[in-house]
């Protein structure tokens, strides 16, 4: 069991944990993400290890901002439904349609709810593929690998985007704001070191953003 209550999670929408590419490589990756954490130097944790991969690195650590957005929202399944966010936003400025350019090619409006099931299904529908997350040890990665690794970021961001515009008070309320706060430091720092979101994206979270990058 996780950091947090998950008896009541929505399964439609909540996912069991997704596992590293597997082989040496992949753990031994794993081992230093965890090591790394665990020093509590977010900064340090998020860089390329010497000698490594740049696309093993960037596989790895996908799969696991993918269980941390997983599992924070998985916390507030009974919270964001249909009637409450009837729109997958991040405040009134900022709304965000779904398309996946195969089975849905024109954006749809669609709940929060449903944004974030559609958005865990097309992850792990990337993650699952072969060619583009290769689980075999020294396995070439597509040439359209960080393209794919952008728009999961990109995605997984609106996420946050839409718990802190509207979730962060029952956050507080389940004392968990404070490893929401851990959770989304890591991922800026990491999607920034990498360069892996455009700036015009980061606009809902702007000024948050701003404040974990000059501390």
């Amino acid at each position: 069991m996780s950091l947090f209550g998950l008896g009541s999670r929505n399964q439609k929408t909540f996912r069991p944990k997704k596992n590293a590419p597997s082989g040496s490589k992949g753990a031994q990756l794993q081992r230093h993400i965890n090591a790394t954490l665990g020093s509590g130097n977010l900064r340090e944790a998020v860089r390329l290890p010497p000698g490594e991969d740049i696309n093993e690195w960037l596989a790895v650590n996908t799969v696991d901002f993918f269980n941390q957005v997983n599992i924070l929202y998985g916390t507030l399944t009974e919270f964001c439904t249909a009637n409450s966010c009837p729109t997958m936003s991040a405040g009134t400025r900022y709304e965000y349609r779904w398309a996946d350019g195969v089975t849905v090619k024109k954006p749809i409006e669609v709940s929060a709810p449903k944004y974030v099931e559609y958005l865990i299904d097309w992850i792990e529908a990337q993650m699952d593929d072969e060619a583009i997350f290769p689980q075999k040890l020294r396995a070439a990665f597509p040439p359209n690998f960080r393209d794919v690794v952008n728009t999961i970021f990109k995605r997984l961001f609106r996420v946050y985007a839409h718990i802190y515009h509207s979730h962060f008070q029952k956050i507080v309320s389940l004392k968990e704001e404070a490893h929401l706060n851990t959770c989304f430091k890591h991922f800026v720092l990491f999607t920034w070191e990498f360069r892996l979101i455009d700036n015009g994206e980061l606009a809902p979270l702007s000024d948050l953003v701003d404040s974990i990058l000059q501390l």
